[in-house]
């Protein structure tokens, strides 16, 4: 197998854009990606979504978003993971470059949420659960979160305002990104005083609804060499897999698919999580930050609200999260978050990442959730010289 780079970064704003649609936004990360990666096409091109059918009526993107990118003929994909479909379709991509089957390849994560009423979004994404014996029964995901929430403080007796620094902490640092939703500082004060939307999640608890797009370009690392900036190669990528429903799992406050995901990318990385520089955690509640930063080895079980109390998870601290805003701050337009990840790791890799810069970083891991952990996909970067 080939050494992966990631060539190529491209991002539009996270928010509500009215004036555009899917396509667009798409064409708009990929224009991006291509004219940072320095070339003019692809071999083939992966579309992470999730939504768009349900949202949008729009399906068949992998065709739809290579024509209107002027790419006709060429391999494309629409990629469907849940709330995991960026990570997903990153996969797919770096295998294909990985064995062979193409050399440049191009990846764009994309989802329109804002143009569809509330409560036809909160169905739609109760689709990544499941239908029979969750969403049926009237559990929207945010229900679902609760539910971990409440068993999470029940069994290790935290408080409902010792989560508030994931929050603070992610807004904190969107206010040095311009492509987050939501750059704005958020007080204790205001977390404890946030209206609840399933007791005990509130609205500062929860990422926001958004549309965005984000791309990468990937190919041989060898291939990176010609850009004269630092090569940021795709060290891991792994995947693990957990029941759909929460009811079926040995212990719903263990992410057996994250960990399973972790162990598989520190193996194939020949590392371990003591190297991780900087963790782009899947922030889509509160209690999801705490369940993924043990899942992944960074916290015994029950301490990861812990590393946030204790301020660990700042740019400056042991293991920086959410490092340009999460989802929490920078927006969940779900079939791009994994891309938009993966886009802030290369960015502090780079050393591009302004303010919000994490000291000589060299190592970054992204970790993408689909539904409540049923599908986790883990990439590992690292800088090379």
């Amino acid at each position: 197998m080939r050494d992966v780079a990631i060539i190529g970064i491209g991002q539009t704003k996270v928010g509500e854009h009215w004036d555009i649609g899917l396509r667009q936004l798409a064409l708009q990360a990929i224009q991006a990606a291509i004219k940072d990666a320095g070339v003019e096409r692809a071999d083939a091109l992966y579309v992470g979504n999730m939504l768009s059918g349900e949202l949008t009526g729009q399906e068949h993107l992998g065709a739809l978003v290579a024509d209107f990118a002027g790419m006709q003929g060429i391999e494309a994909f629409k990629i469907e993971a849940a709330c995991s479909s960026g990570a997903a379709a990153l996969r797919l991509g770096y295998v294909a470059v990985a064995g062979g089957l193409a050399d440049v390849v191009l990846v764009v994560g994309v989802e329109k949420m804002t143009d569809t009423l509330g409560p036809d979004v909160t169905t739609a994404l109760a689709m990544a659960a499941d239908a029979d014996y969750e969403a049926a029964q009237g559990l929207s995901f945010v229900a679902i979160n609760a539910l971990l929430m409440r068993r999470y403080m029940y069994e290790y007796g935290y408080r409902k305002e010792d989560f508030a620094p994931f929050t603070i902490n992610a807004h904190a640092n969107a206010l040095n990104n311009p492509y987050a939703m939501f750059p704005m500082r958020v007080t204790a004060e205001a977390y404890a005083e946030a209206r609840m939307i399933a007791d005990p999640i509130n609205l500062l608890d929860s990422s926001p609804v958004a549309d965005g797009a984000a791309a990468v370009v990937l190919a041989p690392a060898q291939w990176a060499r010609r850009t004269g900036r630092p090569i940021v190669r795709i060290a891991a990528s792994a995947v693990g897999t957990d029941t759909v429903a929460l009811h079926d799992r040995r212990n719903p406050l263990l992410l057996e698919g994250a960990t399973l995901s972790s162990q598989r990318a520190y193996q194939q990385a020949g590392i371990g999580p003591e190297t991780i520089d900087l963790f782009e955690l899947h922030d889509a509640f509160s209690i999801m930050a705490a369940l993924s930063l043990e899942a992944a080895g960074f916290a015994p079980h029950g301490q990861g609200v812990r590393l946030a109390l204790d301020g660990e998870i700042g740019i400056q601290g042991r293991l920086p999260i959410a490092t340009m805003g999460g989802l929490k701050a920078r927006g969940h337009p779900v079939g791009a978050t994994g891309v938009y990840q993966v886009v802030e790791v290369v960015q502090q890799l780079r050393g591009q990442a302004g303010a919000n810069q994490v000291p000589n970083a060299r190592v970054g891991m992204a970790q993408n959730i689909g539904g409540s952990g049923a599908t986790v996909i883990t990439h590992i970067l690292e800088r090379m010289e």
